[in-house]
This record gives C-alpha cells, sequence and structure tokens, in this order.
C-alpha cells in the first residue's frame, strides 16, 4: 500500500503546485453571461475608457471550421500604448505578453469564465521594475473586468 500510496501523494502535491502557481499567473472570474455577450460588454467599456481593440479571435469558430468541436472561446486583444509602451521600452521581451487579453470561455457545465494574466507576472517574467504602470494595469483591468461582469 505503501509502495502505491507515496507515488499518488507525489502526483497530487505536484499538480496542487500547479494549479496555485495558474492561479497566480492568471486572474479568472466567473460571467453570468455568454462568452459573446461577456466580451461584448468588455469591449464596449474599453473602448469608453479610449483603449485600443486590436483584435478578436473566435476560437470555437476557427475549430469549427477545421472539424474540431470545441465550446464557445474568444479571446480580445486590447491595450493603450501610454502604459504598455514604456514596460516595452524596459525590456521588449515584454511585447511577446503584451498588448493584454482577456479569455472568455464555457466550461463543460454551460458556465462561462474570464480570464487574463496577471500584471505581477509581468514583473516576474521580465524582471520589470517599472511599478507604476504595473499596478496601473493591475487596477485597471479588475475594474474594468468587474464592471463587464456586472459586479
Amino acid at each position: 500500500m505503501k509502495k502505491i500510496l507515496l507515488p499518488v501523494l507525489g502526483l497530487l502535491f505536484v499538480m496542487n503546485v500547479q494549479v496555485s502557481q495558474a492561479s497566480e499567473q492568471y486572474t479568472v472570474k466567473q460571467s453570468r453571461y455568454s462568452v459573446g455577450e461577456s466580451l461584448d460588454r468588455l469591449e464596449s467599456i474599453l473602448k469608453e475608457k479610449g483603449v485600443i481593440i486590436f483584435s478578436r479571435i473566435f476560437h470555437s469558430l476557427g475549430a469549427k471550421k477545421a472539424g474540431i468541436p470545441m465550446r464557445p472561446t474568444q479571446l480580445l486583444i486590447f491595450g493603450k500604448p501610454k502604459v504598455g509602451s514604456p514596460l516595452i521600452n524596459e525590456n521588449p521581451l515584454v511585447a511577446l505578453d503584451l498588448p493584454m487579453k482577456v479569455l472568455a470561455w464555457q466550461d463543460e457545465k454551460g458556465q462561462t469564465w474570464l480570464a487574463y494574466l496577471n500584471p505581477s507576472e509581468l514583473q516576474k517574467r521580465h524582471n520589470i521594475r517599472n511599478n507604476v504602470h504595473l499596478e496601473k494595469m493591475k487596477k485597471a483591468l479588475n475594474t474594468l473586468t468587474n464592471q463587464a461582469l456586472g459586479n
């Protein structure tokens, strides 16, 4: 029994570490709206605030065209150069993670979720020292996604 139990406990520990790391890297919020409506609401708020909408990717539509079943999944790509450009100037590699993105998807139970990369993760990944812009980004993402979700 010990021979089986130890590897299982080890695997559970590793899985738990991965889940906690994911939760530190990303903010995930539940939505009462559909995938499309959640991102429509967010896009509208972002436009009102003068944020540039670069693209909206309909992953599930692309999957359908390829003959692959996928629940509704969309990605909204947006940014504000006044906030992102100083970070890219500090370390050009941060441009791999910018502009910001919000993912909306429907899980197997029909529940819609929104997720985005935590700006503090940008600091970790790219050794960014400009906390002022990261804090603005963090606060704005939280406020704007909460508004879009009706929170």
